[in-house]
Order: C-alpha cells, then sequence, then structure tokens
C-alpha cells in the first residue's frame, strides 16, 4: 500500500451532487389565507417533510455525534480479519455549544424606561422562563439555522411561550416585500393502538387555529378534525433565523468533519491491522501448514536451514511485512482540517497555544473577531425576533383588557442587551473612560456586574436600605 493510500469509501457527495436537496431550506409562501387549501395544505406538509425535514434531522445527528457519512458508507473489509472502526468526531455540538454560551451565557436583559412596562416584561420573562427559552432558541438557530417558538394559554389562564420542534414546524409567508406570516404549521407522525401509521398537524393563521389528520401518512389527505378561535391578534408562533439564508453555524463544513473522521478512522484501522502483518520467511524450509499454524500458536517459529547437495547449510530468515504509513503526513493533514473547520466557523480552538496565551479581555478579543462579526449579524435578527414576541404578548394583553401587560405602544422602545460571554478585564475598560474624565451613573455600573439580573431594581433596594439606615442609624428595632 502506498504512504498516502487512504481507505475512503465512495462518498455520496461527491462529484457535483449536493449534500441536501436545493429546496430543502426555501420559505413557503401564499398570496393570502384564502389560498391555502386543504389541497395546498397537503402539498406543503408533504413537501417539507419529503424534502425539509431530512436536512434538519442530519443537523441533528451531527450535533448529536452520530456523523451519518462515515457510520454509512460501505465496509473497507476485503477480508474477514480487516478492521472497520468508524470514528467520529463531534466538531458540530463544539460549534453550537460555544456560539450558544458566548451569545446566551450571560442571559439577555430586555428593559424599558416605563417602571410598568418593565415590570410587564419581568413577570411575563418569569413565567415562561425567558432564559432558558432563550437559550434553547439560539442552540437551536445555531444547529438547525432557525427556531419557533409557539404562543398559547395554559390552564391556569396564562400567556405561555414555549420552543417548538423545527424539524415538524414551519410558518407560511405571503409574497409581499415584508414577508407578513400568513400561517404556520406543527405536524406529527404517529402510530395508533393498531399500529396504523397516522398524521396530525395544528394549522395556526391570525385569528384561528384548527385540527387535522390524515389515516395515510405516505399519501397525505387530511381531514379537519376541529377548529377554535384565539385572540393573538396575529400567527401564535414566531421564527427566528440564524442569518439570512438559514444556515446552521456547522452545516458549511460538514464535509470537512466527514474528511476529518475518514483520516482518523483510517489511522485507528491500521493501528489494528499491523497486528495482521504478513510473515515472511526466506529459504527453502519445508514446513507443512500444520506445523506453521502449530508454532503460530505457541508464539514460536524454528526454522531448519537446508542442506544443498555438497552438504553445506543454507540459510534461512524470518520477518514480518508491515504497511508503509506517513504518520507526519496523516497528523499534519488532520490538523489542516481541524484549522479549516475553526476558521470556517469561526470558532476558536481551544486547544491551540497561541489562543491559551491570550491573558486579557482586549487580547481575547481579537482571537475572536470573526465571531464578533458573525455575533452582530445574529442579534440583529435574534433581537427583530424577540420584539415580535413581546408584541404578540401585548397583543393578547389588549384583547384581554389587561392593565398589567405590556403595552402596546412601548414595543417599538424595549431594549434587548445582549452581553458576549467571555473573559472580561472590565477594570481597563473603567481605567481608560476614567482618565477620559467620565463618570458613570450606579445604574450603569450595575448593569455591568453579570450577576445582576435586574439593575433598576437592584439600585432601588440600596436606596431602600440607605432610607433605613438613615431612619435609625443604630439598627434599633421597637424602640430604645
Amino acid at each position: 500500500m502506498d504512504t498516502n493510500e487512504f481507505e475512503l469509501g465512495h462518498s455520496r457527495y461527491s462529484g457535483s451532487n449536493s449534500r441536501f436537496h436545493p429546496e430543502a431550506n426555501d420559505d413557503y409562501r401564499v398570496v393570502s389565507e384564502k389560498d391555502l387549501t386543504l389541497k395546498k395544505l397537503n402539498q406543503l406538509v408533504k413537501h417539507h417533510r419529503d424534502f425539509q425535514r431530512p436536512r434538519l434531522v442530519e443537523l441533528e445527528d451531527y450535533y448529536k455525534g452520530d456523523n451519518r457519512e462515515i457510520l454509512k458508507r460501505s465496509s473497507r473489509r476485503k477480508n474477514p480479519e480487516d478492521a472497520d472502526h468508524r470514528a467520529t468526531h463531534n466538531f458540530a455540538r463544539y460549534v453550537s455549544t460555544f456560539i450558544q454560551g458566548y451569545l446566551a451565557g450571560v442571559p439577555i436583559r430586555v428593559e424599558h424606561t416605563t417602571k410598568a412596562t418593565q415590570e410587564s416584561i419581568r413577570k411575563n420573562d418569569q413565567v415562561n422562563d425567558a432564559e432558558g427559552l432563550n437559550s434553547d432558541l439560539i442552540l437551536d438557530c445555531s444547529v438547525f439555522g432557525r427556531a419557533y417558538e409557539l404562543f398559547y394559554r395554559n390552564f391556569d389562564d396564562n400567556n405561555r411561550v414555549s420552543r417548538s420542534d423545527p424539524k415538524n414546524t414551519f410558518v407560511i409567508y405571503d409574497t409581499t416585500v415584508d414577508k407578513r406570516p400568513v400561517a404556520a404549521v406543527r405536524y406529527v407522525e404517529y402510530r395508533d393502538d393498531n399500529g396504523q401509521g397516522r398524521l396530525f398537524a395544528t394549522v395556526y393563521t391570525a385569528t384561528s387555529e384548527t385540527e387535522y389528520k390524515s389515516d395515510n401518512p405516505t399519501d397525505i389527505d387530511f381531514k379537519e378534525e376541529d377548529t377554535r378561535k384565539h385572540y393573538w391578534q396575529t400567527v401564535p408562533v414566531n421564527e427566528y433565523r440564524n442569518n439570512r439564508y438559514r444556515q446552521g453555524d456547522f452545516e458549511p463544513v460538514l464535509n470537512l468533519i466527514d474528511l476529518y473522521d475518514s483520516a482518523q478512522s483510517d489511522i485507528a484501522n491500521y493501528m489494528t491491522d499491523l497486528n495482521d502483518a504478513l510473515l515472511k520467511i526466506t529459504g527453502n524450509i519445508e514446513m507443512s501448514v500444520d506445523d506453521a499454524k502449530k508454532q503460530r500458536s505457541a508464539n514460536l517459529m524454528l526454522l531448519k536451514p537446508p542442506i544443498d547437495v555438497d552438504g553445506k547449510e543454507g540459510s534461512a530468515d524470518a520477518d514480518f511485512i508491515y504497511k508503509k504509513y506517513d504518520v507526519n503526513g496523516v497528523e499534519s493533514y488532520k490538523e489542516r482540517l481541524e484549522t479549516d473547520i475553526h476558521k470556517f466557523t469561526n470558532t476558536p480552538n481551544l486547544n491551540d497555544s497561541h489562543f491559551a496565551n491570550q491573558q486579557s479581555g482586549e487580547a481575547m478579543k481579537y482571537k475572536l473577531f470573526g465571531l464578533e462579526q458573525v455575533r452582530a449579524a445574529k442579534e440583529r435578527l435574534f433581537r427583530q425576533s424577540m420584539r415580535r414576541r413581546y408584541r404578540i404578548f401585548s397583543g393578547m394583553g389588549e384583547t384581554a383588557r389587561d392593565k398589567t401587560s405590556i403595552n402596546i405602544n412601548h414595543v417599538d422602545d424595549i431594549e434587548i442587551i445582549f452581553t458576549p460571554n467571555l473573559p472580561r478585564t472590565m477594570s481597563e475598560e473603567i481605567e481608560a473612560f476614567e482618565k477620559l474624565g467620565g463618570e458613570l451613573s450606579q445604574h450603569t455600573l450595575l448593569g455591568l456586574l453579570s450577576m445582576i439580573q435586574d439593575p433598576e431594581a437592584e439600585h432601588q433596594r440600596v436606596q431602600e436600605e440607605r432610607q433605613s439606615q438613615l431612619s435609625d442609624p443604630y439598627g434599633n428595632e421597637g424602640g430604645t
């Protein structure tokens, strides 16, 4: 075998073939709700299941470490004794988890200058565990390139919002430049008590939600089961986008991950097959097959040199023939692949000694410069969808005439603040600011601390404690 003859199976993505269907990431659009007929619904759900869901499932598989290309490639075995290791490397999880932590490791702050609106936001976020929800949505965006949340009223009559699985959720938009949502669909395929396949779908419009069922999941033919009104005043499903193309963060480097898996698998196979090296015996040795087997199982070899016609003793020798493998070349190849994976996903290689030596927060920012550019675009898109979340909540509040709900006129003024989760040297920033003669308010100083979730509330508590100390400096209770 030649030095760099890698034992790769045939790739289903070689040549000009794309990894995913050309329509695997298309938006669904109709002119208006009237065009969303039962026939159209059948077509859309079938298209999503057959052309969009496979991409989403494969991306999730890679995130979970089930790298398809290496696990499903054809066997390399030419003989039953050959090794066929399939090593997977979870670069996908590393990329998405790193970006999730970078964007949402420090909880997103939502603020408004009006105290009543700020209190409404706080209560809303508390009921819906907004911190966890935002983190989950950012992870979905990183993995799938899209994320969804569904609004509903729970049994306690509270306004709730929860994550909806991108693998079986999609939004239908109109054909205008604004791309306003016309409807949203959630579908689930399941088996009944008799093992018969069924397909269940819920369609959400701006005024109602309708349930459909198809007894034949293969050839979808929905029948309406139930319909009821809702009062959200809009489609109660909100979509988040990772970027304008709805592409996942590790999606562009899936082929590089496959190449790395193959290279590492080849090394593992080589190391295993090393134990099956060929025995080379030199000399005219008269040895039966049975004798060879016995000597091998005894882990010894007795060679009797031949005697020529003149009675002289000939020569006999035995050694092993091993495969030649350029270890240095392979390691260099893997290192180049790993570098490219990090470069094209804008994530740092934490094993890089140059990265580890960066001590100050400012120096770290330069190492994360690529991710910083991506972060700006991600935050802009995420902020737009978050603002729509609060607009949907305020719409329900108007319908219910709930005076404690978010004022719909204040939604556009809500401040949504992201804080990148990285080692911070705040002292450097404050020192530079003070040298320029700047001053910071207590509210701003409290907002700089990641441990403070609500700077306004914390500032109020400090004021109350000071007032209490002034009125009773000795801390007496109930008189002297």
